[in-house]
């Protein structure tokens, strides 16, 4: 492919990129004003947060592994 050609493209799918998280924002920060926040949110939060940490620690190299044990 000609690199003009290449360059064309690749400016016409960046644009429409940047358009479709600009709408993507537009419509987060809607739902973010619909939604309440409230101690449901918080334990959501923290409980995927323990997710996180519990797989990262399962899926730790062996070198981590022993370090966190000794």
């Amino acid at each position: 492919m000609h690199p003009e050609t290449h360059l064309v493209l690749h400016h016409a799918l960046a644009a429409e990129l940047h358009a479709e998280a600009a709408a993507d924002r537009l419509a987060d920060g809607v739902r973010r004003q619909r939604r309440r926040r409230g101690p449901r949110d918080l334990r959501g939060r923290l409980g995927w947060t323990l997710v996180e940490v519990g797989l990262r620690l399962a899926t730790a190299s062996p070198a981590a592994a022993k370090a966190v044990t000794a």
